[in-house]
This record gives structure tokens, sequence and C-alpha cells, in this order.
């Protein structure tokens, strides 16, 4: 068993406890970044001549080696290990000895395990905004494509008023926009390097740390070494964004599988992205949709876990906190599957436009159109509203839409109506004449769709170099 400590203790560590106690079969995940943070904690060491240029220079030429090593499948990281500080340690003493062994002057396993969530979540962020662009790319085309395709527009689930389907897919555009403001947020918000914070109360050794931190690409240094520690807000709000942006995605499948449905018929699901019956032969199911529905109950889970584990946790750091790691390292394999094979699903995905014309025109969508007809002619709109219902009742027993009228019909229900009711009433005024900004009409939809466009052309992640080469530079 290879652990970083025993000088206290007389007697070996129950097994049972070791492995349980033990961290190396999940955070080896992020051993990249717990050499990234070694080699800027080593150079930095070595500004300051707390280490010598041949001690920096072995223990560099160390870390590289096991990262390569690493890499290329010639060292594995096995559960010998307590963590993957103990496994990168024990194996830097191993091949240049005991300059090895002054890797860890100035720092505890609570700064760098700190420093290490921070490096990970960091470049996930990123990660995570890049997927949720793709995705917007996919989405901003359909919308170009569909300006003039009309639909209901629902509200209960009912049909309430004609829209398109740009407009419709516009919508989740707006969601997926404010999620990536929020991972914005969160990146700058967490962007601070606690490396130095020691175990709880910083160290007597002359560090740098505002240079460690300019050397790892953050802003600067955390402020007070025992919140250094302690503090996983940033994990917290990283898995609430997650969350936010499943139930985002979970929303839109919940309409794919109600469209897909025969008794919609709105969209057919590429042969790619759907599975049959073992024993229904005519079945084409929407598993896919379904899956990332379902899976956003297991993101939502890890997010309530993490609350739940700090919600008692006096200062500062504490065992508890491990469990920060594997839900969290779930909760973003399972958002970046989602949104990946999401944005095939749907990038491939077949829109059937006649049927959701036809559905919104038979849906009397129209209704509220035909009361403002009437408005614009004199009529009280509560008399309006009054009469249009009349009509609908009178439509449903007839099976028919309220532009399938005759002229002689709406004059029995209200002598109001003339012949360019028709025109007022198609499905195409009733969208066209919406211009207000955010409306589904197409001058208004082109003008929005223009936005959206200059909006994906810039990101975020190109204001600045955000992640900085000056690691490499200070290696150097």
């Amino acid at each position: 068993m290879a652990q970083l400590w025993g000088g206290r203790f007389t007697k070996e560590i129950d097994q049972l406890v070791y492995q349980f106690n033990a961290s190396i079969s999940f955070d080896q995940r992020f051993f990249k970044q717990d050499i990234e943070g070694s080699i800027a904690h080593v150079i930095m060491l070595t500004k300051q001549g707390i280490l010598t240029k041949e001690e920096k220079d072995a223990i560099l030429k160390g870390l590289t080696g096991i990262r390569q090593d690493v890499e290329d499948g010639k060292l594995v990281i096995t559960d010998e290990y307590e963590d993957i500080h103990s496994f990168v340690e024990a194996n830097l003493i191993s091949r240049i000895g005991d300059a090895g062994k002054k890797l860890h002057t100035g720092r505890s396993r609570n700064d760098q395990v700190a420093l290490d969530m921070r490096l990970y979540i960091r470049l996930e962020v990123l990660y995570v905004d890049e997927l949720l662009k793709t995705l917007m790319q996919t989405l901003l085309t359909i919308m170009e494509k569909n300006v003039e395709t009309y639909m209901p527009g629902f509200t209960h689930l009912q049909k309430a008023q004609p829209v398109t389907l740009a407009h419709h897919v516009g919508a989740y555009f707006e969601m997926f926009k404010r999620d990536r403001s929020r991972l914005k947020d969160i990146f700058y918000r967490m962007n601070y390097c606690p490396l130095g914070a020691g175990a709880l109360a910083g160290t007597t050794y002359p560090l740098d740390r505002s240079y460690t931190a300019s050397i790892l690409g953050f802003e600067g240094p955390t402020l007070n070494s025992m919140d250094s520690v302690s503090d996983r807000d940033y994990v917290i709000e990283f898995l609430a964004a997650l969350s936010t942006i499943m139930m985002h995605l979970s929303r839109f499948c919940e309409e794919i599988i109600i469209w897909n449905s025969n008794e919609y018929r709105f969209v057919e699901i590429d042969d790619a992205y759907a599975t049959g019956s073992s024993i229904m032969p005519q079945k084409k199911n929407p598993d896919i949709a379904e899956l990332v529905r379902g899976k956003t109950g297991r993101v939502y889970g890890a997010l309530v876990s993490i609350l739940t584990t700090m919600k008692g946790i006096p200062l500062a750091y504490n065992k508890d906190m491990q469990e920060d790691k594997e839900l969290t390292f779930d909760a973003i394999d399972t958002v970046k599957g989602c949104l990946a094979l999401f944005e095939g699903m749907i990038r491939t995905m077949r829109f059937n436009r006649d049927v959701m014309e036809k559905s919104a025109a038979m849906g009397f969508t129209n209704a509220t159109d035909a009361a403002d007809y009437l408005v614009g002619r004199g009529v009280p709109f509560r008399d309006a509203h009054s009469i249009i219902g009349k009509l609908v009742l009178y439509c449903i027993d007839k099976k028919c839409s309220i532009e399938e009228l005759s002229l002689e019909e709406l004059k029995e229900v209200s002598p109001v109506f003339e012949e360019d009711v028709y025109d007022a009433i198609c499905l195409k005024t009733c969208v066209e004449k919406r211009l207000t900004i955010g409306a589904p009409g197409a001058k208004a939809m082109r003008e929005v769709i223009a936005r959206e466009k200059a909006y994906l052309s810039k990101s975020w992640q190109d204001e600045e170099d955000l992640l900085g080469g000056r690691l490499g530079e200070a290696i150097k």
C-alpha cells in the first residue's frame, strides 16, 4: 500500500479501511491535472530558491516521463496506491530518488486535490460549452430552413396559436444560450488557484502563489486558505448548470417523443437514432430521446448528493469531500454523451411539414385571429371571444376548420364577417402579422436568426487565452 503518511502510526491500516478510504479508483481520472499542478509548483519553488535548478530539472523530467508513460500505456495506475497523488509521488521517487521527496514541499494533499479538481472542472466547462455551441449551430440551421414551416403552438398541450418550426426551435436556442452564459459565469468565478493554501493555514515557506496561479492560467490565488481547501461551490454550480442543461434537453426530448407518435407524425427519427421491438415488427421507438429524458434524473442525483454532503461540513477540509468526485465525473460524462447524441438525432431528423401545417389548421389555432378580425370591425373583444367560441363548437360538430365554413355560415353567427375574413385567418397571415421582435413572423424571425448567427460567430472562449500557454513557457 503506497501512501504519503505513516510516521505517526505504529501498525498497518486495516485492509478494508484502506480500501474504503482510498480514492485511486476514481481520482486517477485527473492524473494529468495532478502532474500539471505539480510541475507548476516545482517551477515556483525553484523561482523562490526553495529547490535548486538541478532538483527542478530532475523532478520535471520525472513528472513528464510519468505522464507520457501513462498516456502510452507503459505505466498503469493501480489500486496499490491510495490516491493519484501517492501514485505520482511514489513513481517519481522511484525514478529520480531523493529529489522526488521534495516535490511536496509547501503543499498538502488538501490544496493539491482542490487544485486538481478545479483544473479538471475548468476544462470540462469548456468542453460542455463547445458541445452546446455545436448543438445550437444545428438548431440555427433548422431555424433558417423553416421560417415558413407552419405548425401549432401549444399551451397545456392544447393547440393554441399558429407558429413556425423556426420559432419553436428558437425557444430551445434561447435556453441553451442561457446555459452557455451560466458556464461562462462558473468559469470566471472558479478561476482562482488554491495551491499554496496548505492543509488549511498556508505554509511557512516563501511561496509565490500569484506566480503559480499565473502559469496555470488562473486569474490569481484564492484569498483565504481555509476556504481554499473546503470550497466546492464550483462543483455545485457546475452540477446545477449541467442539471439545467439536462432539463432543457429533456423538455425537447419529450416534445420529440410526442411529435414522433402515430397521432402526431410531425417528425421521422432517423433509423440510426431509433430502435425496434423484439416482438412487434412495426415499432420504431424513440429510444435516444427517452434515454436522454431518463438520464436527467441521474444528473439531478449528483447535484442533490453533493449539496447533501456539503451541508453539514465544518471548516476546513473533511474526508466527506472525497464524495465530490465519482458522481460529478458520472454527471459530466452523462451530459456530454447526451448532448452529442441529441445533436446527431435532431440533425438527422426529418420534419413532416405538411402534417404540421394541417395540424395547425385543424386545431383552431387561428381562433384568436378570428376574434381580432371582429374587433377590428368594431365588435367588443369579449363579444368577439364569445362569437368565435360558438363558431368553434359549430366546427367541431361539422368536423371542419373555421376557414372551411362558407361566408353564409359565418354570417349566421355574426353579420360582421365579410369575404376578407378568409385571408385574415389563414395560417400565413396569422403568423406573418406578428412582427414584434421575438414573435414568429418571418420578418421578425429572420432578424432574430441574424442576431443568433452573429452570436454563434464568436465565443466567450475566444475573449482571451483562457488557459494560457504560460505553463509551457515557465518550463522553458
